[in-house]
């Protein structure tokens, strides 16, 4: 799956035991109501973030994963996570900044006429 947005934080590694680190980055949709997504990067895949900074556009593969935790007291609760194992800088979409042509109607007499009959 991949995911497209606006970088809003890239935070610091952390070392989360002798044999596990991690990254995180939070990218920001641009559609009508955008979402904040926080996305997980482990091990190796940690340095893919050197790379980007906040404000630039990306789009990140990602795998979704979930887990199912029973509490001391039985309940049964579940946890998403999102991890990244791609990063792609995007340019945002070119703005077309040639002229407008408006449609001429086609006049077999070579005399122009606004009307298009």
């Amino acid at each position: 799956m991949e995911i497209s947005g606006k970088v809003k934080v890239v935070n610091p590694e952390q070392q989360v035991s002798a044999s596990f680190v991690k990254r995180e980055l939070v990218i920001t949709t641009e559609e009508q109501y955008p979402q904040s997504i926080l996305i997980e990067f482990v091990q190796d895949k940690v340095d893919l973030l050197d790379k980007v900074k906040p404000g630039d556009s990306v789009t990140v593969s990602i795998n979704i994963g979930g887990r199912e935790w029973v509490n001391p007291q039985g309940e049964t609760k579940y946890f998403n996570s999102i991890k990244g194992w791609r990063v792609q800088k995007t340019q945002d979409a070119p703005v077309d900044s040639s002229p407008v042509h408006e449609a001429q109607a086609y006049d077999p007499d070579g005399v122009s006429d606004d009307l298009p009959f």
